[in-house]
């Protein structure tokens, strides 16, 4: 189904909100959206976080007594189980909400291994937070039955299967700044000590590490390439600094990740944990499932982390002033953040680590315990 049609059959469930974070498999129903309304609309609102969309959907209906769509990827159903069971539920105050979730790790279809449990459980997830859920494209009563559970003032899901949504044409999206995040990585490799240790968050910054540690004729066994549990990175990346004081520990970051749990950035700066590096790539957009911009539109994150605590923080917009500021973060003492300014875009041909995240885990454990 084109997602035109798909919002057409929407509104006239008397829907005219929409709020959730971008998933690829739903990227053309969020093409759509911003095509029509931009990122941060009174009628669409990209969210940091899935459990976040679930309360602006919640305050919608509140104020305008009318339902709202939450568009998600599978893997955030985790993020919005709190306000979905002690909020939105009937045994608490009955908010309707219609989710659309796409369907990554569908059982059957290949996809990457962080999505495999996650795609077995996803209807059997949805059933246990008390949500109806219909498969798109096989169930051709599958708006009026939505329509009859909300008009009912319960919830409903609408499960988005790999190519169920198709779309006339691609949303533009501009670019933040000029120095492509690959080339940022490669220049932080550079700089970085041979005990250094790396976490990296889920998408294609992980990718980017794995293919650029290829490269360079390295191993993998200092990277920690987070494929899920998107915006944890940082969190990874403390608890292995508070346990290796003596390393230093790289957190290469996202800012749609960072967003997504900002009280990690409150915590490591409050902790001042004077061993990690947050790196913080900020291209103002969820590039790794489509492009669309993060949660507010583009943000600098720079005045943010000074605010939080005691640690060095540094900016670069593009390749010159990265290379002034890097032997700059170095030298600093204490906990230290980076923000790059990044474009958007990668190489089009950009593969996928070739090693499973159990090879990663058991690399980087036994590099750790030879005490390199």
């Amino acid at each position: 189904m084109e997602a035109e049609q798909f919002l057409q059959q929407i509104e006239r469930l008397g829907i005219d909100f929409y709020t959730g974070v971008p998933d690829s498999q739903l990227a053309p129903l969020c093409d759509a959206l911003y095509q029509k309304y931009g990122a941060a609309h009174k009628h669409h609102v990209v969210a940091a976080n899935e459990g976040g969309a679930v309360g602006l959907a919640a305050g919608h209906y509140i104020a305008a007594g009318r339902p709202a769509l939450v568009y998600m990827q599978n893997s955030g159903l985790g993020n919005a189980v709190n306000p979905i069971t002690s909020l939105l539920h009937e045994q608490v105050y009955g908010i309707p909400c219609l989710f659309v979730v796409g369907w990554r790790g569908e059982p059957g279809v290949p996809d990457e291994p962080q999505h495999k449990f996650q795609g077995a459980i996803t209807t059997e997830l949805l059933g246990l937070l008390g949500i109806r859920s219909f498969i798109l494209g096989e169930d051709p009563e599958i708006f009026p039955r939505c329509g009859a559970l909300l008009e009912a003032g319960k919830c409903a899901a609408i499960v988005v299967k790999k190519g169920s949504l198709t779309q006339r044409g691609k949303a533009a999206y501009e670019s933040r700044g000029s120095l492509k995040r690959e080339r940022a990585l490669e220049m932080i490799l550079e700089s970085a000590g041979e005990t250094d240790l790396f976490v990296s968050t889920t998408g294609k910054t992980s990718r980017e590490l794995f293919e650029l540690r290829e490269r360079r004729g390295e191993g993998h066994e200092r990277d920690f390439l987070t494929v899920g549990s998107m915006g944890h990175a940082l969190m990874i990346a403390l608890g292995v600094a508070l346990e290796q004081p003596e390393r230093t520990v790289w957190c290469l970051d996202g800012d749609g990740a960072a967003v997504m749990h900002l009280g990690g950035l409150l915590l490591a700066a409050g902790l001042g944990c004077g061993n990690l590096i947050h790196v913080v790539m900020n291209n103002g957009a969820h590039e790794s499932v489509g492009g669309m911009p993060v949660a507010g539109g583009p943000r600098d994150f720079t005045p943010l982390a000074e605010s939080m605590g005691d640690l060095a923080a540094f900016q670069a917009g593009d390749e010159a002033e990265l290379t002034q500021v890097l032997p700059r973060l170095l030298a600093a003492e204490g906990a230290r953040f980076l923000e790059i300014k990044t474009a958007l875009g990668s190489r089009p041909a950009l593969g996928r680590p070739t090693v499973s995240p159990q090879e990663n885990l058991a690399a980087l454990r036994g590099w750790l315990q030879c005490g390199r």
